[in-house]
């Protein structure tokens, strides 16, 4: 049944009673800033706060993408959620009497608004009964095991609500169905009981086993962990997903370690529950558990929230099975950490120990100092790539040439390219420096496409004598199609105009031709989701008397280009903002090639030196920015 339609009444006093910066405070890490808060915007990646909340306004903007609203449009926009919903949650926060306009659905409305705080309610007694269950006779075994194996205090064991789940059937069961009264509907959408598949009835979910509360980010019980005290399989077993619990939207401690990781702008994320708690025993309290599933970009983007370095550290054992944990978890993030969008860092604490049994027989500082060292997960990929290689074995070192080249073939950033190519030379040059310059041009031979045309890193004078006039030719009329092509995608397509904006701000590129200048400095003078931008600015162009023909095409689109133009618009966009500036790369490295062949190396070595670098350093971005380019442009005109 659909959610009835709000009073308004209801709207507007949920508006009145809400406060912003309460709200947005559950999403984002927010400091004071004269009279209004800043943070990292929650809708976009930045690296420096841009996303502003206004307390007497009851606003927010963000300066960075334009994000903006009320408490009621955050929580929607940032959870993708309905008007209703998102009123009627914010009703219940805020005591807010709920009217309809049908009455007669009324209590419908009343049973789908309570459920959610039912399965809270369900949930936070099932915590309170297996912590008392942990302190009876029957749990004394678990308690042992807490105190004597884990070597928990009594504060940390309440600290995070452990408790035991007794070894009986339906135990539970009739602890919360005959003595509680809670429906027995509602316990199974807890996740915390079956029903049988013969005979009737219900089972508990966890049997003799130590219960770890799993909360959300404000603190509430949303699901179990339990771990077997007995030789029972799985040895942990998580509740199943429910109306309040997703594996992969959920880091355990997060609520307990937000601020620490706010504080000291870094986020370790380790494997098991008992790491996680023995880190923050140990007063390392920025660290979370990953639940045993590989890191989803949900939970990065949450983690990232807090920190404003974007700073992840990745702290799995240092065997075999650590190592594959390692690579499971970087999973889906490693297109965050190519982009240098994740610091992403990974620590395998030495011996094989987790962070439970480090801190057992060493100090906190001992291993924030481990962190500290903890190397770039590129850095240590490459170094598992050469782990119990022998280079000097002609099978081995092609074996771990071609592994590397695949790693490196998927960094996009060209700086970053080319510290890694560099790197990864000195390694297979085995110490001999005169071999370096040779492994540099094996590896760059093997990342770039054979199609580019790039003088080579021996930097042939002849390769330079490329007729200027031909040159020009070519870049006249590769610049005028994608600067053409990035105009249209601009003024058709509103939901692409952001990326656009930020692309040509962040690669500081510019439209080289005066009337497609023209056009974009007119376009930008309107807010970039306008819809009639294209008949704006025709008017602009008949009141300040420009030519309109000459870029008045741009304002049509035909068959073709309906179809190349919007149907594939992300990777057009791309690879006109790869031509445009690989034009730009052009115009710089035959810059440093002119200078470069007219330094005598004897009298200016440093001189020599700094032009032929930048001369690399062009030519690599040339190559990743051709791979970009993943068709012609010529062919989409």
């Amino acid at each position: 049944m659909q959610i009835p339609r709000l009073h308004p009444d209801t709207i507007e006093e949920v508006k009145h009673r809400t406060d912003i910066v309460d709200v947005v405070s559950e999403y984002v890490v927010l400091r004071k800033r004269g009279k209004d808060f800043v943070g990292l915007c929650p809708f976009h990646d930045e690296k420096s706060p841009s996303f502003t909340v206004s307390p007497s306004k009851q606003m927010y903007y963000c300066f960075g993408c334009q994000a903006g609203g009320n408490a009621i449009k955050f929580v929607m926009d940032l959870g993708k959620r309905q008007f209703t919903e998102v009123v009627l949650d914010l009703a219940r926060r805020y005591q807010v009497p709920v009217k309809t306009l049908e009455p007669e659905q009324r209590q419908e409305l009343q049973r789908q608004l309570s459920l959610r705080e039912q399965l809270y309610e369900v949930l936070a007694s099932t915590a309170q009964f297996y912590q008392h269950a942990l302190r009876q006779s029957l749990g004394q075994k678990a308690m042992q095991y807490l105190q004597q194996h884990r070597q928990l205090k009594a504060e940390t064991i309440q600290q995070f609500g452990l408790g035991y789940a007794p070894a009986g059937w339906e135990t539970l069961h009739r602890y919360l169905v005959e003595d509680k009264h809670y429906p027995v509907q509602l316990v199974e959408k807890a996740g915390l009981i079956k029903p049988r598949k013969e005979g009737g009835g219900y089972y508990d979910v966890f049997r003799d086993r130590l219960m770890i509360p799993i909360r959300d980010v404000q603190g509430r019980v949303i699901a179990f962990g339990g771990r077997t005290l007995t030789e029972e399989q799985p040895k942990y077993l998580n509740s199943p997903e429910t109306e309040l619990f997703s594996k992969g939207k959920t880091l355990f401690a997060l609520d307990q370690a937000k601020e620490g990781i706010s504080k000291s702008d870094q986020a370790v994320v380790v494997e098991g529950y008992f790491d996680a708690i023995a880190l923050h025993a140990a007063g390392i309290n920025n660290a979370v558990a990953s639940l045993g599933t590989a890191l989803s970009i949900e939970q990065v983007r949450l983690l990232l929230r807090y920190t404003d370095s974007k700073q992840l550290i990745l702290n799995f054992d240092a065997d075999k099975a650590g190592t594959n944990a390692a690579e499971r978890a970087i999973g889906e993030i490693a297109t965050l950490a190519y982009k240098g969008e994740v610091q992403l860092k990974i620590l395998n604490i030495p011996d094989g120990k987790d962070a439970d049994e480090y801190l057992h027989s060493h100090t906190a500082d001992e291993y924030q100092q481990l962190l500290a060292d903890a190397p770039l997960w590129l850095n240590w990929q490459i170094g598992e790539i050469i782990k119990d290689r022998d280079l000097r074995q002609a099978t081995d070192f092609q074996k771990v040439t071609q592994e590397i080249v695949k790693l490196l073939q998927n960094i996009v950033n060209s700086d970053t390219l080319n510290y890694y190519i560099s790197y990864c030379a000195e390694i297979l040059s085995l110490g001999d420096a005169r071999l370096i310059p040779l492994r540099v041009e094996n590896l760059l031979t093997q990342i770039a496409p054979a199609s580019v045309q790039t003088p080579s890193l021996r930097f042939r004078k002849q390769e330079s004598k490329t007729p200027k006039l031909s040159l020009v030719t070519t870049e006249r009329s590769l610049l005028e199609k994608a600067e053409a092509l990035l105009l249209r995608i601009f003024l058709h397509c509103p939901e692409q105009r952001q990326v656009i904006f930020e692309e040509l701000e962040e690669r500081n590129l510019e439209f080289s031709l005066s009337h497609h200048r023209f056009l974009w400095q007119q376009s930008l003078e309107f807010p970039l989701e306008e819809l009639d931008l294209i008949s704006n600015l025709q008017n602009r162009y008949l009141e300040s008397g420009e030519d309109l023909a000459i870029v008045s095409h741009l304002f049509h689109l035909n068959e073709k280009s309906k179809h190349d133009d919007i149907l594939r618009t992300p990777q057009l966009v791309q690879a006109t903002l790869a031509s445009m500036e690989i034009v730009l790369r052009e115009k710089r490295y035959r810059h440093f090639m002119e200078l470069w062949e007219k330094i005598d190396i004897q009298a200016e070595p440093d001189k020599y030196k700094s032009y032929a670098d930048a001369i690399y350093a062009e030519k690599m971005r040339i190559q990743v920015l051709d791979k970009q380019r993943s068709f012609s442009i010529a062919e989409l005109f």
